[in-house]
């Protein structure tokens, strides 16, 4: 036990010294407004009108890419769309989706789910953005290692600027994001899915005077061995389990979501009434309005990453020689993620009522207590789905950050391994940590990965514009052929 609270009294000056820069907020109306949540916000709307509703219209274009069979060996990339798509998803169908719901509608009130959905939809655009650029602007950066893709923001963020002229800024920015990233991985692909995956175990193994009570450290040392094996074999391995596991838990949360909601199927109705009621007409006024659409807002992006730019990471290693392509199945994350998956997370904690006996912000404990209403055992099978979620999620994550950090030090072994080791102690540390410096760290380093990735969309948005007209115009030649 004094583990555990060593480390995380050692933690939580961090987390309050990077959320106070970050978090800068304004007051209006009774409330602290994020404007980096403000930012996200603006982004995804603006991507949305000005790429004519690229979300709806190429959504269907998007799930017929999925099926696409591509013989050609001659084209670039290290995974294919489907690989590329659930490593992509392994790191945003995490904890998210099952913890971060519940923290939204814990602290922002069913209405909250509401807004996560409406975020999802527009942040389609924002993901087909920074995909179709990832893809675009990769590279092979390794000598030793020819075959390797990197790519991401800090790729094409360096070569937005340097189109006009200011080399040194576009340097910069790059290494901001690299910076942001690396930080963001350790916190939202490591520390944060360990706690959740952690408090769910210790739930069904006893609960505080179980044997994992005070075991933080050891089971995220477990966890940490766990995901080390697979990180160390590459984006191949990556991809390999993504492929297998994601689809897998995906369909049994679903599942088990739909059986709890089904045997509390008269109560759906006043469910749905009750999301929607506290989202548009809240009784108390227009600043609960706001505030559950801001935390609505906050826990969307930390769970499906669009305007973050992380996904891109992945896709990137995609094989395809035409990047809008790869931007349209991309798009398809936030939808999966933050529209289906979540959305039936937060009908299963409404429709049971669990979260109105809460105290305060509640995480994965939430979402349990929901699933225990359908079937006593559910929180067993919560808990395996919640490991899963978790792993996946780390996996994808270290990928993320390990891109960056060669970014930052050179495509280098060397640098590989000592960023692998790092990434899993901090598996460890996050087993061992409160939740509330988890989620303050974790939001802080995420976030703050937008603000150079965004200015990057924002300056490549008519590049992007432009390819995405010339691949709609030959799709419909070949069609008519």
């Amino acid at each position: 036990m004094e583990i555990d609270k060593a480390i995380d009294a050692a933690f939580e000056p961090i987390s309050n010294a990077v959320a106070s820069v970050i978090f800068f907020s304004v007051s209006a109306m009774e409330l602290d407004i994020k404007l980096i949540l403000v930012w996200l916000v603006v982004a995804a709307l603006f991507f949305t009108l000005y790429l004519g509703f690229v979300n709806v219209r190429y959504f269907g274009h998007a799930i017929s890419l999925l099926h696409e069979k591509n013989g050609d060996q001659n084209i670039d990339g290290e995974i294919n769309r489907f690989d590329a798509l659930m490593t992509s998803l392994s790191g945003t169908v995490g904890l998210g989706n099952i913890a971060g719901v519940a923290l939204a509608i814990s602290v922002g009130g069913p209405g909250a789910a509401f807004w996560m959905a409406v975020m999802g939809i527009f942040g389609m655009s924002t993901k087909f953005m920074e995909v179709s650029l990832g893809v675009k602007y990769r590279q092979h950066g390794s000598k030793r290692h020819p075959e390797r893709i990197s790519g991401g923001p800090m790729y094409y963020l360096r070569s937005a600027f340097d189109q006009r002229g200011h080399t040194r800024l576009g340097r910069f920015m790059a290494g901001l994001f690299a910076i942001c990233c690396v930080g963001g991985t350790l916190g939202a692909g490591g520390l944060f899915q360990v706690n959740q995956a952690y408090n769910q175990a210790v739930i069904i193994t006893g609960g505080d005077s179980g044997f994992l009570a005070d075991k933080g450290w050891l089971f995220g040392l477990i966890t940490a061995i766990l995901v080390g094996l697979v990180i160390l074999g590459g984006i191949q391995w990556i991809a390999a389990v993504a492929g297998r596991v994601v689809p897998l838990m995906a369909i049994t949360y679903i599942l088990t979501g739909f059986a709890v909601i089904a045997m509390h199927y008269e109560a759906i109705p006043a469910a749905l009434q009750t999301i929607l009621e506290t989202a548009l007409y809240p009784q108390a006024g227009l600043g609960a309005l706001l505030g559950s659409l801001l935390i609505g807002v906050q826990r969307a992006s930390f769970s499906n990453e669009a305007g973050l730019g992380s996904s891109a990471i992945a896709h990137a290693a995609a094989k395809t020689n035409e990047p809008v392509s790869q931007g349209i199945v991309g798009m398809l994350g936030p939808f999966i993620d933050t529209v289906v998956i979540c959305m039936i997370t937060a009908l299963v904690i409404v429709i049971s009522g669990a979260y109105l006996d809460g105290n305060g912000m509640e995480g994965v404990a939430l979402t349990s207590r929901a699933f225990a209403t359908g079937i006593s055992w559910f929180p067993y099978v919560l808990a395996v789905t919640v490991f899963l979620f978790a792993y996946s999620t780390m996996i994808s994550w270290s990928y993320y950050g390990l891109k960056c950090a060669t970014y930052l030090f050179g495509e280098d072994d060397r640098v590989e391994v000592f960023y692998k080791i790092a990434f899993c102690l901090f598996i460890v540390v996050g087993a061992s940590a409160e939740l509330s410096n988890i989620i303050l760290f974790t939001d802080s380093m995420v976030l703050a990965m937008s603000i150079p990735n965004i200015i990057g969309l924002y300056l490549l948005a008519p590049e992007i514009k432009r390819d995405l007209n010339r691949y709609i115009l030959r799709l419909k030649q070949e069609n008519a052929n």
